[in-house]
């Protein structure tokens, strides 16, 4: 019998990052010793106590039976109080938090619950790529908003068509950016809070990025005017708590989507892991001393690298204001950045993210993730050095 898949898997977009990492599969598997900047995939352990945590609760009777529905109240009263002690943001634990096995989830269902069979969702370019795949399991549309760097990456919301966002039911806003590590401040968040109410568009912000910072401080979309009224925020403690491979986030906001995301997710997931919850409630009760420590680490990578790649081959690469990534241009010679991180990984066996696949304005750029210690960075640099490139790039458009 020939099997014939439903037309929402004929929908999904190419798994973009699958076709990177079978690249360095292939070549791991003949011999190559590979640098890996292309994950943001944190290689620094999550903390002992939030680890000791879980440990403790594996032998908690409580947490080896099915967890309520749509979490713990503990765990969701430690959310409130790190928004409000990390972002000033004020949260009602019982009506503004929904629960998440990992951010790519959040994403997925969120769509689901506010996207229908023809709508449009306002996606940035470039941006992070996984917002296209829940968008298109939903039957709707993705429409790319430019992000310019002369605008700081924002997007100019004014200068969207009047005929898109007539069909228009979702804006994506994701800052500090992935890839390019902008912030937005409280003024852009406003504008942004107001736009969506003037033309009924409902906000989804990925906070994932919210406690990263080198200047100015991130600030949570829920402490704009209007904010709760039309959005909500995702965040996740991948990055920020070293615990990319526990799968632990959450949105916050707006009470009616709350609602339908807690009711879509009663079908489907059914909570999450109690044990999860409690370490998550312990990190999410530490001091500042891990944050503060971690944004150090990423800094001091970033400026070794920016200067090394300065000094060694001519690459200039500005230092972003948040996340952990850096934008780099790549050098003219190349077609674009898919062509760049090929030749890269063939003949340095390091891996950089091709900015294409963030979207078509990301085709002259490369993300470079910081997650790898000093002397791999070094490392990364002196492969690159070898190698005939020209780096004094004057980036085409």
């Amino acid at each position: 019998m020939k099997i014939l898949p439903s037309n929402m898997i004929e929908r999904l977009p190419e798994q973009k990052f699958g076709t990177v990492f079978e690249k360095i599969a292939h070549k791991t598997q003949n011999g190559a010793n590979i640098i890996n900047l292309g994950q943001g995939n944190p290689d620094l352990p999550t903390p002992a106590h939030i680890v000791s945590a879980l440990q403790e609760s594996a032998g908690t009777l409580q947490f080896q039976q099915y967890a309520p529905f749509r979490g713990f109240d503990f765990f969701k009263q430690a959310i409130a109080d790190f928004y409000r002690k990390e972002f000033g943001a004020e949260i009602d634990p019982q009506k503004e938090i929904a629960l998440f096995n990992g951010g790519k989830t959040g994403l997925y269902v969120m769509s689901q619950c506010l996207l229908d069979p023809g709508d449009i969702a306002l996606v940035p370019d470039p941006g992070y790529p996984e917002y296209h795949s829940g968008i298109l399991m939903a039957d709707a549309k993705p429409f790319c908003i430019q992000l310019d760097e002369k605008n700081g990456y924002l997007p100019n919301l004014s200068s969207i068509d009047p005929e898109v966002l007539k069909k228009a039911k979702v804006l994506f806003l994701n800052y500090p950016n992935n890839p390019t590590g902008a912030v937005a401040n409280e003024a852009f968040f406003e504008e942004a809070a107001e736009f969506a109410d003037a033309h009924g568009l409902h906000v989804i912000h990925d906070f994932a990025y919210g406690s990263f910072h080198y200047e100015q401080k991130p600030v949570s979309f829920m402490n704009a005017p209007h904010g709760k009224s039309v959005g909500v925020e995702l965040y996740s403690l991948s990055k920020t708590f070293n615990m990319a491979g526990w799968r632990v986030a959450f949105a916050v906001g707006n009470e009616e989507i709350i609602n339908a995301i807690n009711a879509f997710q009663d079908h489907v997931f059914v909570s999450m892991y109690g044990g999860f919850q409690q370490a998550a409630t312990i990190a999410l009760q530490s001091d500042d001393g891990h944050l503060q420590s971690l944004r150090e680490a990423y800094l001091e990578r970033m400026n070794f690298f920016i200067h090394q790649a300065e000094k060694q081959l001519g690459w200039t690469i500005e230092r972003p204001a948040g996340a952990f990534y850096l934008w780099a241009p790549i050098p003219d010679d190349f077609k674009d950045s898919h062509a760049f991180a090929d030749y890269l990984l063939e003949h340095a066996d390091v891996v950089v993210t091709p900015g294409g696949v963030f979207g078509a304005h990301g085709r002259r750029h490369v993300r470079i993730s910081m997650v790898a210690p000093i002397d791999q960075l070094a490392l990364f640099i002196d492969r690159l050095h070898i190698l005939p490139i020209h780096f004094h790039q004057k980036t085409r458009m």
